[in-house]
């Protein structure tokens, strides 16, 4: 047996002892624990905050304390794209801090690593972005973000039904950027549209004006595009070629995110996204998130995708403590989670019995500057969306 199979051996037994210890009730019921395992630094500073700040505005809404149990949140700081971090950070929660759920994780590799250990440990896990490749044969993991095609797929049937027929795509060449170009492909040609053209960028890129000619040269009715972190001087450089004054519509996921408008400014205006959450939403419960939020730490513009997913997975957390009456089983607590339907600042939601991904409503959104302020308008509503690519 390998050191890496004997560890997770030796993870799984110390799990189970930890099961078998008895729970005192009432006031002398132990703190609840959950091991937040994200990236909080560098190109995800504001994201970090802004998850501080939904976290604070879950405990004013729902209290701080559930069965008798006081929420401790224990945050750990993967560092970006860095799996062997994330693991060890897993492990150490569940082995020194004892923690009771496990979630986060941005980056898919980082995530994998984790549900690796939350597999071992019989630790439930909820992920809060992230790609593919994570529920499958992890059964104490469950997905309260999205999965890109979840997304795509609608955008490229809005994008047809708005007689959207001809589309270049541009994305980073990496896993997320090819799967996101693989779906929208997929679902696009499928309803009679064409790829007009497409490349890859190198993920360090920073200057898009040779692509940006390509494009001209393909004449597109519209592009869309998987950027992340490159986005902004991408968009800058578009709005500087004056390509979409002439009618070519952009088209994305992620890169209109709440947290970024600022940074975008009047660049932004008139880009389509598909997302499952707008700060523009119309619901009471997303009017006082955004309150508390704000009230936390005013430096935040508003909610966005990853804070949403915050909430909700604390949510979840709550609603499977309550039932259990705060003694957590690991098979009791997914149980719970398969099926479970919540009322989201994003819209309802319900986590898929079978695959344990989320089912939500997804909206396109246009930029618009309404009373002098950026936002996300939803234009159009696809309800109880379930990812095409986790059936």
């Amino acid at each position: 047996m390998s050191l890496k199979h004997r560890f997770l051996a030796a993870l799984a037994l110390a799990a189970c002892a930890m099961l078998a210890l008895p729970r005192s009730s009432g006031a002398d019921q132990p703190p609840l624990r959950v091991g937040f395992v994200s990236t909080f630094s560098g190109f995800f500073t504001e994201e970090g905050k802004a998850a501080d700040a939904a976290v604070a505005a879950f405990i004013k809404e729902h209290g701080d304390s559930v069965a008798g149990r006081k929420l401790v949140i224990i945050k750990r700081d993967d560092g970006k794209l860095a799996p062997d971090t994330a693991r060890r950070l897993a492990q150490e929660l569940i082995v020194n801090d004892h923690v009771d759920f496990l979630m986060g994780l941005i980056s898919s590799p980082n995530a994998k690593a984790v549900g690796m250990v939350s597999t071992a440990a019989k630790k439930p896990t909820f992920f809060l972005n992230a790609g593919y490749g994570l529920l499958e044969g992890n059964p104490y993991t469950a997905r309260f973000g999205f999965g890109q095609a979840q997304l795509i797929y609608p955008l490229a049937d809005w994008a047809l039904k708005n007689n959207i027929k001809t589309v270049s795509l541009i994305y980073l060449n990496f896993s997320a950027g090819l799967d996101a170009a693989s779906s929208f492909r997929t679902a696009f040609t499928a309803g009679g549209g064409k790829i007009s053209d497409e490349v890859a960028v190198p993920v360090n890129a920073t200057d898009f004006s040779a692509y940006i000619q390509r494009i001209r040269e393909s004449k597109p009715q519209a592009v869309f595009i998987f950027l992340t972190s490159q986005s902004p001087s991408f968009i800058k450089e578009w709005h500087n070629s004056g390509l979409q004054q002439s009618g070519i519509k952009l088209l994305a996921t992620a890169e209109t995110n709440e947290l970024e408008l600022p940074v975008l400014g009047d660049d932004a205006l008139g880009i389509y996204t598909a997302q499952n959450y707008s700060a523009a939403h119309n619901l009471k419960l997303n009017k006082e998130l955004t309150r508390d939020m704000h009230a936390s730490d005013p430096s935040i513009p508003s909610p966005d995708f990853y804070t949403v997913a915050t909430y909700d997975a604390l949510q979840a957390i709550y609603k499977v403590t309550a039932e259990q009456k705060g003694v957590i089983d690991p098979d009791k607590t997914m149980a719970l989670v398969k099926g479970m339907k919540l009322e989201s600042p994003r819209g309802p939601i319900e986590i898929d019995p079978r695959t344990r991904d989320i089912i939500q409503n997804i909206y396109i959104r246009r930029v618009d500057k309404v009373n002098g302020t950026l936002q996300n308008t939803e234009i159009a509503v696809y309800p109880h969306v379930k990812d095409p690519l986790e059936q």
